[in-house]
């Protein structure tokens, strides 16, 4: 009897890794490989091979995944895939779901609050229309500007102010990537750095920022991105099931202490 269970078992393995699907995952380095590193034995476990292919900026893994060169990216919030399809009609590219937020921070080595920054202050924040909205929503809350009455926050823009007393000077040309740096130069009076990219250059997205935004309600979760149709996949399915796990959840909030905030579904 033992040796039929254990040849009904090995048959079971040896059938599920011949109908192994493969899925090739581009994605930042921090925290998306991470993750998807963690969650990797899962899916195997579940028939699916994952490859990760690392990306350090934010228009590549669009082009792959429209040139099909990944299976999906793992990398963008949705108000920025929408930026990116209007901009690309190409594009055919649906969100499979939401997995993480990265609270964004503000940083300055010069003030300890939005409040303390001086007339005509210098922000630097990264070359993005799509994350206007949350940052200028953070200035807003902590009483340092007004947008105008009735603006979607997700959309609106540098030119959506309608109250700035502090005179504050919004600098948008630089990429994400070299955000940390300007940091660390004092390029600013403050500089606005995405999560995944103060983690990799071991900052501390927690504690070191003068302001935070809320993990609250908040639209900016990060998504597994595939083209459209592909969201239906058996694969696809598997990925966003495991990554939703309570182990992988769980996972997240030890790993990064608050810096990262899984999505549950």
């Amino acid at each position: 009897m033992l040796k039929k269970i254990a040849l009904a078992a090995l048959l079971s393995a040896s059938a599920l890794a011949a109908h192994a699907a493969e899925l090739k995952i581009g994605a930042s380095n921090v925290p998306h490989a991470e993750i998807l590193e963690e969650a990797a034995p899962l899916l195997k476990e579940k028939g699916v091979d994952l490859t990760i292919i690392p990306f350090q900026d934010y228009i590549l893994p669009n082009t792959a995944l429209a040139n099909e060169e990944i299976d999906a990216n793992y990398f963008q919030h949705i108000p920025y895939l929408n930026e990116v399809l209007s901009q690309n009609p190409s594009y055919k590219f649906v969100n499979a779901g939401a997995i993480h937020i990265e609270p964004i921070g503000i940083y300055s080595k010069g003030v300890k609050s939005l409040k303390d920054l001086p007339d005509g202050a210098k922000i630097v924040i990264r070359d993005a229309v799509a994350d206007q909205g949350r940052i200028l929503s953070i200035f807003e809350r902590e009483g340092v500007l007004k947008l105008k009455d009735g603006v979607e926050k997700t959309s609106a823009t540098i030119d959506d102010i309608v109250e700035n007393p502090k005179n504050i000077d919004f600098s948008t040309q630089i990429e994400a990537a070299l955000l940390p740096q300007a940091y660390q130069n004092e390029e600013g009076d403050a500089v606005v750095i995405n999560a995944n990219y103060a983690l990799g250059a071991g900052i501390d997205p927690v504690n070191e920022p003068i302001a935070v935004e809320s993990g609250e309600n908040n639209p900016y979760a990060n998504i597994i991105t595939v083209r459209e149709g592909d969201e239906n996949k058996p694969e696809i399915k598997e990925l966003i099931a495991v990554l939703h796990s309570k182990q992988i959840q769980d996972w997240i909030k030890e790993k990064y202490k608050g810096a990262v905030l899984p999505v549950s579904e």
